[in-house]
């Protein structure tokens, strides 16, 4: 088996036609990087069929940005991509604010994809709601 099968393909997200009028795929780490913007961005109970996939991050939207926050950002997020994203390794989660925005928490994700010994990363934007100025 060649690495590639191991990784394999899947349908785009979201989903786009190709020039031939099929369903676009993507292959490789494209496929590794769309599953994992996939489980970070569908709330827990989102799926009637499967409830607990997804990650539990959309519960904290209304929580400061405090290192609190970022902490169970964290725990999060490797759960969730341990339990779903069997074909990496996860290196790191860092939970940072956006000093510009807010209410904007960017999250840097490392892992190695397992079949190639690959190192990759990921920023994922995760948006809280924050406090209003009084």
């Amino acid at each position: 088996m060649e690495p590639e099968d191991f990784i394999g393909s899947g349908f785009t997200f979201p989903l786009r036609v190709n020039q031939r009028g099929g369903v676009d795929l993507v292959r490789r780490e494209q496929n590794i990087e769309q599953a994992i913007v996939i489980i970070l961005s569908t709330p827990l109970g989102q799926r009637r069929m499967r409830p607990d996939f997804g990650c539990g991050i959309h519960d904290l939207v209304f929580e400061p940005n405090s290192s609190e926050t970022h902490g169970s950002i964290r725990t999060m997020v490797e759960s969730a991509l341990q339990l779903w994203e069997p074909r990496i390794d996860l290196d790191y989660v860092d939970p940072t604010p956006d000093h510009d925005e807010p209410g904007l928490i960017v999250i840097d994700i490392g892992y190695t994809i397992r079949s190639s010994n690959e190192l990759r990363n990921l920023v994922f934007p995760f948006y809280i709601i924050p406090p209003e100025e009084s």
